[in-house]
């Protein structure tokens, strides 16, 4: 346990956006399931919250004097290929998940970083590469292990405790400390994906031809559009170095062939500087959009449209003036639709996205004055897109300062709320989102 005033407090206590402050009482790195419950049980004996995170993404405004609990440790990943199933301690990122299924020719329904953990990810829900194919990737869970209100040690399944095993199925982390989790596999044989990248000036040709690659697309294929400003790094080759460029990210379950078939409409247009597409592995699918894989301090706000018309597509490119809407470093945004629009009829919170495309505006913040920036910038976009916003976005999606209502419905808040109450009345657990805030 680390307390304010221990070499290391500081840096320990701190989310992976560093943007965020998280003024709590002690820092814990827990070794296995009966440390944590121990955790728990002293935080319950003493009148401490919990907040648990493994590494901080998704971390929030909020905190005040609980005990973080830290989950890195928990690494372990068992694959059973025969069953097509993975077990994933709480500190188990989606690279690692992804190494281990991939040698059996199998992925889980992970998302675009790979150090993001995989259950902080699905408790959120979890918006994958693969969830126009297969859904969210809470609905592929089977079973929690949990540490429950009182400290106990649980297991959790659909048969076991029904109501609370559809809360923590993209209900976010307020309802139980989540030390493992089971979930399905997916047969990925071959699997295609890659980057093109064009100058912005091309922003309404990609544009173009991803809305109409989109609206034709098969539910094995993935693609995502953005608007990035690459920063002037020496790091980064000559030609992307503080280039104002337009991206398109694209993964396919299937032959390359077939994917480059139906991705013919981008081949078309000129100017390409990059194209990474090819067969890649499930190991290495966290490299397509080369998401930073260390700590920095940023603002993300995103926003569901129902549909990508021709007055949204107008309004967005005139917001974004061909560019990457500096002082913005992203704005992205992916089609969803397929197996995310139907509502399964065993699914968790989180069931099933009606709407068809998520746009994400991104930007780093050093100082206050680039926070305020940003904030402004973000704001504008949200405006010049409210015509055709639903105001509610996937809970994985919050910015820090929102809150769990903008990611439900008034019913699913209601029942989220509910079993809060019941799994823990005295408000032991706070999770990035809480639902009764």
């Amino acid at each position: 346990m680390s307390v304010p005033g221990d070499k290391g407090f500081e840096t320990a206590r701190q989310a992976w956006n560093l943007s965020i402050d998280q003024p709590v009482s002690a820092v814990v790195q827990v070794e296995d399931a009966a440390d944590a419950a121990e955790v728990v049980r002293f935080a319950v004996r003493n009148g401490f919250g919990v907040a648990v995170q493994p590494s901080g993404h998704g971390a929030t405004d909020g905190l005040d004097g609980e005990i973080l609990v830290r989950t890195g440790r928990l690494g372990g990943v068992q694959v059973w290929p025969e069953r097509r199933l993975a077990r994933v301690e709480a500190g188990a990122s989606w690279g690692e998940v992804l190494a281990e299924a991939g040698k059996h020719g199998l992925t889980g329904l992970a998302g675009s970083s790979p150090v993001v953990s995989a259950t902080g990810f699905t408790l959120g829900g979890g918006l994958s590469w693969f969830s126009r194919r297969h859904g969210l990737a809470a609905n592929s869970v089977r079973a929690f292990d949990v540490i429950d209100a009182e400290g106990a040690e649980r297991r959790v399944t659909a048969e076991s405790d029904a109501e609370l095993f559809w809360a923590l199925r993209g209900g976010g982390g307020d309802f139980a400390l989540v030390t493992a989790m089971e979930f399905e596999l997916y047969p990925a044989p071959k699997l295609y994906g890659g980057r093109m990248i064009w100058p912005a000036d091309r922003a309404a040709d990609v544009l173009a031809a991803f809305r109409d690659t989109t609206t034709q697309a098969p539910e094995d294929l993935s693609v995502w559009f953005a608007l990035l400003q690459f920063p002037p790094f020496p790091e980064l080759p000559e030609p992307l170095r503080g280039l104002s460029a337009v991206v398109v990210d694209v993964t396919f379950l299937g032959e390359s062939d077939e994917a480059r078939a139906l991705l013919g409409r981008f081949d078309r247009i000129p100017g390409v500087i990059a194209d990474t597409r090819g067969e890649v592995a499930p190991r290495d699918l966290g490299g397509i959009c080369a998401e930073p894989t260390f700590p920095s301090p940023s603002m993300m706000r995103a926003e569901l449209l129902g549909r990508f018309d021709d007055a949204a597509a107008e309004a967005f490119l005139s917001a974004t003036a061909a560019g990457a809407g500096a002082p913005l470093t992203s704005v992205q945004i992916r089609h969803l639709g397929g197996a995310l629009s139907r509502l399964a009829p065993d699914a968790g919170a989180c069931g099933h996205i009606g709407e068809q495309y998520l746009v994400g505006a991104l930007g780093i913040t050093p100082t206050p004055e680039a926070m305020q920036a940003i904030r402004a910038r973000q704001n504008e976009l949200r405006l010049a897109l409210a015509r055709h916003t639903t105001g509610i976005k996937p809970f994985n999606f919050l910015a820090h300062e929102e809150n769990a209502a903008s990611a439900f419905p008034g019913d699913v808040l209601a029942r989220l709320r509910a079993a809060k109450r019941h799994h823990d009345p005295l408000g032991v657990f706070r999770s990035n989102h809480p639902v009764l805030a």
